[in-house]
């Protein structure tokens, strides 16, 4: 006899809801959003924490630094002057003013601010994006693996995913054919990230011009650019094509994960419209907030720069660290602060083995599967800490792998 299908409040059971919650007849869409593992994983750790444990958080995407004093001086000055107004719902005119101005001299490229679309972070702009660009079925095509959470702002509008695998060997970038090759019929975008979560991989000027030339919308997510470590500056999309619209920010970059501030460039075309949808769904950024980003864009570079030489020592320190441990990174990351290192030696669940490490050895890392098929049987580590902290976790990791093959010695 076969089994019966599987039903909403079945998915709903899975993803951790209560049976109250399932009372409310939450929508296959609500139902369909899968928990958000690293922050999982971190509010594991924390509870650790609370319990009198010593946890290395080498989980979170989340710079360790403080964000750089002329930002903070910038709203200190802001709230002292009682701007606490709505702003243009696109955004500040001086910070869209501010943006233009550094794409032209970071890029070359010259921009209408009237195409910046200012929002509360960039996953509200990965939102806005797609619920007015999808209609239900159509698809957006994602490398795999990817950030983890943009399947599920596809999947929340209605879209499909469709995921293009990346090879490890290649540094898991995006090969431009096979891109071409998930084209077909409702696929609406091509959505893009380099600097990438959680690969670490930059793709090059000849790589973005190969995927400019696609017959598909670009969306193009930079909100690591500003942290690559190969001497070559970041390449925006738009300086490829200007079918395309850039999701950008400041939270890594600028070490303002808490500020929540992000932006959209749009065509020309799309400004209005997503105005009128800003209008309605966000109304404006804070106003102190914008008067911070455009401190940061035009005093905090200098901070930026220091910063990326630390990330830069960081990232031998923990590559070198993960060899030795037998703990692979085929090609090394050159951007972000990521590095995706095999384990399947130790485990082929990668999230069993994430919490493994986290309760047994007191570190905290992020399971590859968060990420996509293609990212199972790897673990995740952040460089986004200190290098004390980083020799710390990997003492821990070569007790901790001793031990366990110590156990499952004496077990066969």
């Amino acid at each position: 006899m076969s089994s019966r299908p599987e039903s909403p409040t079945d998915r709903a059971l899975a993803a951790g809801l209560s049976e109250r919650a399932i009372a409310f007849d939450l929508t296959d869409r609500a139902l369909a959003v899968s928990p958000f593992m690293v922050m999982e994983v971190l509010e594991r750790a924390k509870e650790l924490e609370r319990q009198g444990r010593d946890v290395v958080h080498l989980e979170v995407g989340e710079p360790d630094f403080p964000t750089p004093e002329p930002v903070v001086r910038a709203m200190v000055a802001a709230l002292g002057a009682r701007e606490f107004y709505y702003t243009h719902s696109q955004g500040d005119p001086e910070l869209r003013e501010a943006l233009a101005w550094h794409y032209k001299t970071r890029y070359g490229l010259d921009l209408d601010p009237g195409r910046f679309l200012v929002c509360p972070g960039t996953s509200s702009g990965f939102n806005l994006l797609f619920g007015a660009l999808l209609d239900p079925g159509q698809g957006v095509i994602l490398s795999d693996p990817h950030y983890c959470c943009y399947p599920n702002f596809v999947r929340f509008f209605g879209g499909e995913p469709i995921l293009c695998p990346t090879m490890e060997a290649d540094g898991f970038r995006l090969d431009p054919d096979r891109a071409k090759a998930c084209l077909g019929p409702g696929v609406k975008a091509l959505l893009i990230n380099s600097p990438a979560n959680p690969t670490g991989a930059v793709l090059g000027p000849d790589r973005l011009e190969a995927l400019a030339k696609l017959d598909v919308l670009i969306v193009s997510d930079e909100i690591y650019h500003g942290l690559s470590y190969q001497g070559e500056r970041d390449r925006s999309i738009l300086e490829y094509t200007d079918r395309a619209v850039v999701v950008g920010g400041f939270s890594k970059t600028f070490a303002m994960t808490g500020w929540r501030i992000g932006y959209l460039i749009l065509p020309p075309e799309l400004a209005r419209p997503f105005q009128r949808l800003a209008q309605n769904f966000f109304i404006s950024v804070g106003a102190a907030t914008q008067k911070a980003a455009i401190a940061a864009l035009t005093e905090a570079w200098p901070t930026v720069a220091e910063r990326r030489e630390i990330y830069d020592r960081r990232r031998r320190l923990l590559l070198k660290g993960l060899k030795e441990l037998g703990l692979p990174v085929l090609v090394e990351p050159t951007g972000a602060f990521y590095a995706l290192a095999r384990a399947d030696h130790l485990s082929l669940d990668s999230a069993a083995l994430a919490f493994e490490i986290l309760e047994e050895a007191g570190v905290g890392l992020t399971p590859g599967r968060e990420f996509g098929s293609r990212a199972e049987g790897f673990l995740r580590f952040s460089y986004a800490n200190s290098e004390e902290n980083i020799q710390k976790a990997l003492g821990r990791l070569a007790e901790f792998i001793a031990k366990r093959g110590h156990r499952q010695a004496q077990g066969a």
